[in-house]
């Protein structure tokens, strides 16, 4: 069964801002709308790698919760950037991003996306974790891309589908999707499933 019939009779709602989020959303032929949330995107500090991911997706979805109707299936997302055991939120500034990408820089990181999927009956939680492997960066590539860029809205300070996924992916295990905001595969199944 397709997508498009299973929620003939549903409203699927995105709540999020993320345009990454809304053109894969689209990829995978979803009809929806848009409602997104401004919540604090605080947690626990002894959570841990998705623990964290799932943690603000249920955030989020408890959120949008509120104010839901009987047909609605409210999608939440959290996207977060895993190295040495340390979690790489959204950069505050320049400085904040660049050292992020010197962080990243010639290493791999893992990208953990957590997804919820929530009616007024039931919802679903799930995650995804790519690896990613970026080649050393110098100086130059680093300020080009933040100048060029702007990636302070993205966890980790980059976007992968951007100029600098171009040029520094060497590889990927897992999802690319994923990286960039939903992993769609397994999205899919689980609306499906839902």
């Amino acid at each position: 069964m397709l997508l498009q019939e299973k929620f003939k009779n549903h409203q699927i709602v995105l709540a999020s801002q993320s345009p990454r989020r809304k053109q894969l959303l689209e990829g995978i032929g979803i009809q929806f709308i848009s409602r997104p949330l401004d919540i604090d995107e605080q947690f626990p500090e002894k959570l841990k790698r998705e623990q964290i991911a799932i943690y603000l997706a249920k955030a989020k979805a408890e959120e949008a919760k509120k104010n839901i109707s009987e047909n609605e299936i409210i999608i939440t997302a959290d996207t977060i950037v895993w190295l040495n055991n340390s979690v790489l939120n959204k950069p505050a500034d320049k400085m904040e991003a660049r050292k992020m990408l010197h962080q990243l820089s010639g290493k791999m990181h893992e990208v953990v996306t957590a997804v919820s999927i929530t009616s007024t009956k039931k919802s679903t939680h799930f995650y995804s974790i790519t690896e990613v492997h970026f080649k050393r960066l110098n100086e130059d590539e680093i300020e080009y891309y933040i100048e060029h860029y702007k990636p302070f809205d993205k966890a980790g300070a980059y976007g992968v589908q951007e100029w600098i996924g171009y040029i520094a992916v060497e590889k990927i295990n897992g999802s690319f999707y994923n990286v960039m905001g939903l992993p769609t595969k397994e999205l899919a199944e689980e609306l499906l499933a839902f």
